[in-house]
């Protein structure tokens, strides 16, 4: 799996720290919902990047405060 490029990823968000937030809470929440065979070929954070990239994750998620 390529991840997709900065400059496609950045049309979904308005800054990097904003995309680094993004793709690390994403990675949060699909290792607390997977088993750990899951990722053995895709890490969680190269799959949180690719579902930005492909514009399937609302970032309303971000908004919401620490949980």
């Amino acid at each position: 799996m390529r991840q997709p490029s900065l400059d496609v990823l950045m049309k979904y968000v308005d800054c990097k720290y904003t995309l680094v937030i993004a793709a690390a809470k994403r990675a949060r929440i699909l290792m607390a919902n997977s088993d750990s065979e899951e990722f053995k070929d895709i890490k969680p954070v190269s799959r949180a990047l690719a579902e930005i990239g492909d514009g399937k994750i609302n970032l309303d998620f971000l908004r919401e405060g620490n949980k």
